[in-house]
């Protein structure tokens, strides 16, 4: 017994210490816990500072999400940000960033969702493609990518703005909050097809975001996200591999905003619609309370 007790002790040490390096701080200052802290008061949090580079960033993510991972559930997969041109000069980068979902961030399709989700929440049309098989870590082009990409879903994206109105925000500062993810509402899986035909409809499809009175809130083309919505997929793989990661089956990547974020009316419900694709229309709708 006594034996059994001394390996017990042993392995919970052992568990403890991996996860305290697992959540090590960066720098001199501990923004990730600053940020996890503001994460669930929904508060909004202090800017780390116009100062903070790209790997310092990357090392608040993981330590942000080691953290949230308590509350959140393991992580599910990633979500690409900055897909305009637009949005990455305004931030000052020339790439998008990515960010990391965790389990309980997915909500099913008609989810009734609190006004105020966040400290600063906006909702936005993205798209959600499910890794097929780890040969899409070496895709080039979004044709490779539609070879292993398992299915694609309507997806609204439920963000955060999180930083303190009116201090610096760059790209690492959106690394450093892990891009604003907060939750997202994942609609009907659609199987991914390889054919030119269904991977040059992603392209040409047209996303629009309305309310339940019929008024359009935002619209883009698939084209809108880097060109071609699997793209983001792309980027994301070469980002992983600068960080020492790879994705893996049934991995869920978020691809990026179809159109401005908007904020969320209270009492409506949206629904993001997606039309132009050989398999017919795609939908999925949140309500607000």
């Amino acid at each position: 017994m006594r034996a059994t007790f001394l390996a017990g002790s042993i392995a919970s040490l052992l568990i403890a210490t991996a996860a305290g390096a697992q959540i090590k701080p960066c720098g001199s200052v501990d923004h990730a816990r600053a940020i996890h802290q503001a994460w669930i008061k929904k508060q909004s949090a202090q800017s780390p500072g116009r100062e903070l580079g790209m790997d310092e960033a990357i090392c608040h993510q993981r330590r942000l999400v080691a953290l949230l991972s308590q509350s959140q559930g393991p992580r599910v997969g990633y979500k690409v940000g900055l897909t305009s041109q637009a949005a990455q000069q305004a931030l000052g980068v020339a790439t998008p960033v990515v960010g990391v979902m965790l389990q309980k961030m997915f909500l099913d399709d008609g989810a009734r969702v609190r006004t105020r989700f966040a400290a600063q929440p906006v909702v936005e049309a993205d798209l959600v493609a499910i890794v097929g098989d780890a040969g899409i870590n070496d895709a080039k082009t979004a044709a490779d990518v539609a070879r292993h990409i398992r299915s694609i879903h309507p997806f609204i994206e439920l963000g955060d703005l999180a930083v303190v109105e009116g201090q610096p925000v760059t790209g690492p500062v959106i690394v450093a909050i892990n891009v604003g993810a907060r939750l997202g509402v994942l609609g009907k899986a659609v199987k991914m097809r390889s054919d030119a035909e269904f991977v040059d409809a992603l392209a040409k499809m047209q996303v629009k975001l309305s309310d339940d009175e019929g008024r359009q809130l935002a619209a883009a083309p698939g084209a809108a996200i880097l060109g071609h919505p699997l793209n983001a997929v792309i980027v994301l793989a070469e980002e992983l591999k600068r960080r020492g990661e790879r994705l893996k089956p049934g991995d869920k990547i978020s691809l990026g905003s179809f159109g401005r974020p908007v904020p969320p009316p209270r009492g409506r419900t949206l629904t993001a619609s997606y039309t132009g694709l050989p398999t017919g229309p795609m939908n999925v709708t949140v309500s607000f309370r």
